[in-house]
């Protein structure tokens, strides 16, 4: 099967060609990873004779593939520009992750709930995509049903779980993040607003 084949089935088909045309272009190795709860994507440069390398985890909706898939285009082209000269996330990658996902701008290849939140994030990219609350929820909205609430739809002082089994009751929210009271160990940890959790039937 073509690599744009194999793509098209994680990522909206229409950008499946220019992203494997990127992968001859770069000979790059692009790996569809199983999901990783520390990080969507990643991205490692040449070393020791072994050529660029990029993962994506598989379990993204497919806008969500893309997005992450360009972000790590942009390191790629980056350290071709610079190699470790500059900041990962510096002037230099929010140049290039602009410009490389202005094709799919322009073949308006996004919903345009996303297309908008998009546009808005390209005036300053962060590390993450997650990390932008806007862009956040228009990606999230495409997710596959699921059991799970996010930490901002569920009242204050409920009990939740997370995927790692540990509970915590919701706290205040203190500027982009909220206060959350582990129930295990009684330590305090602050949660994205966008957080994936699971709240207790009965609430307590």
């Amino acid at each position: 099967m073509e690599k744009a084949q194999v793509l098209a089935q994680y990522m909206p088909p229409a950008a499946a060609p220019v992203i494997a045309r990127w992968i001859d272009y770069f000979q790059c190795e692009f790996k569809i990873a199983k999901g990783r709860r520390t990080k969507l994507g990643d991205y490692r440069h040449p070393y020791q004779g072994a050529g660029h390398k990029i993962s994506v985890n598989n379990d993204m909706n497919p806008y969500a593939f893309l997005v992450t898939t360009v972000h790590e285009f942009a390191h790629l082209l980056t350290w071709n520009d610079h190699k470790n000269k500059v900041k990962p996330h510096g002037l230099e990658w929010k140049r290039n992750f602009k410009r490389m996902m202005n094709p799919f701008l322009e073949q308006q290849i996004f919903p345009d709930d996303i297309q908008q939140a998009i546009s808005l994030y390209l005036h300053n990219p962060s590390a993450s995509s997650c990390t932008n609350l806007q862009l956040s929820r228009a990606l999230k909205k495409y997710d596959l049903a699921s059991t799970n609430s996010r930490l901002e739809e569920i009242p204050l002082h409920t009990v939740f779980t997370i995927k790692d089994g540990r509970k915590f009751t919701k706290g205040e929210r203190l500027r982009k993040r909220y206060r959350c009271t582990c129930l295990d160990n009684g330590h305090v940890y602050l949660f994205s607003p966008l957080a994936e959790v699971l709240r207790t039937p009965t609430g307590i």
